[in-house]
């Protein structure tokens, strides 16, 4: 397995012969709601749009998850599984493929084989997607004591209640940084959450998402944005533990290959 973070949530997965685009945001700035007074994300350099994409998954309907302007960038005919608001934005703009997927939800794809869990709260009573991708290295997309799993949440917002009883993934890509406006309300949420989600589903490597690389933000509410505590705190922790989780620190735009090892428990 390849791993390419895009920077804040945008990662390049590939397995299997699977080249998988997780929350593009690859041009143009982020905006939300049409007001960059208030926040813009800019990158001070282009970053090539990866190609040969066989699908786009998306956890989110919100820009920083289905970017509008990368969307209408990329190729129409490319497959997109999403949640219900990432699924209304990528068919108003004109995918021919949108698959809307729901808490508990199934979908496959070739070797693919991905499950949905309840993810970030946007709304009172509303939350997003979080995602389990398991590979199949035999093409099946059934379930397999070799498919290399892969857990996917950009806001520090675990479905407990269905993850604790899940089994072991080989690698966790979850927020590890906390980020709050003024140091109070919790914009995304690392450090402890980071940690639970570590004892939950003991992965053999965690990655941080959601964090700015080489992205710079400006606009009324960026200056009241904090990001506290980090992969290195949490790698501190999970050494006292005796929990043997790498904690690994991509660097936007590098590819990171992971040699993992086989698990031996079935998924669920």
């Amino acid at each position: 397995m390849k791993l390419t973070w895009l920077d804040a949530n945008s990662w390049l997965i590939e397995a299997n012969d699977l080249r998988i685009l997780l929350d593009p945001w690859l041009v143009g700035d982020l905006v939300f709601g049409n007001l960059p007074w208030l926040i813009r994300g800019s990158r001070a350099q282009p970053i090539d749009i990866p190609q040969n994409i066989d699908l786009i998954v998306l956890s989110q309907g919100l820009a920083d998850h289905a970017h509008p302007e990368t969307l209408k960038t990329l190729d129409k005919s490319i497959p997109i599984v999403a949640s219900a608001d990432g699924a209304d934005v990528a068919t108003g703009l004109g995918y021919q493929s949108v698959t809307a997927v729901g808490h508990g939800d199934t979908f496959s794809y070739k070797s693919l084989h991905l499950q949905t869990f309840a993810g970030a709260v946007v709304g009172p009573g509303k939350r997003e997607n979080g995602y389990v991708l398991s590979f199949s290295p035999s093409g099946s997309t059934a379930s397999s004591a070799r498919a290399t799993r892969l857990y996917y949440e950009p806001h520090g917002y675990p479905d407990r209640a269905r993850l604790e009883n899940f089994g072991p993934v080989d690698v966790v890509i979850t927020p590890i940084a906390d980020i709050t406006l003024m140091g109070l309300a919790p914009v995304v949420r690392g450090s402890n959450i980071a940690l639970q989600v570590a004892e939950m589903l003991q992965p053999q490597v965690m990655l941080p998402t959601a964090e700015a690389g080489r992205v710079t933000y400006d606009g009324v509410l960026a200056a009241a944005i904090k990001t506290t505590s980090g992969a290195a705190e949490l790698r501190s922790q999970l050494e006292s533990m005796g929990n043997g989780t790498q904690i690994i620190q991509p660097i936007a735009g590098e590819v990171i290959e992971l040699n993992l090892r086989y698990l031996q428990k079935t998924a669920p």
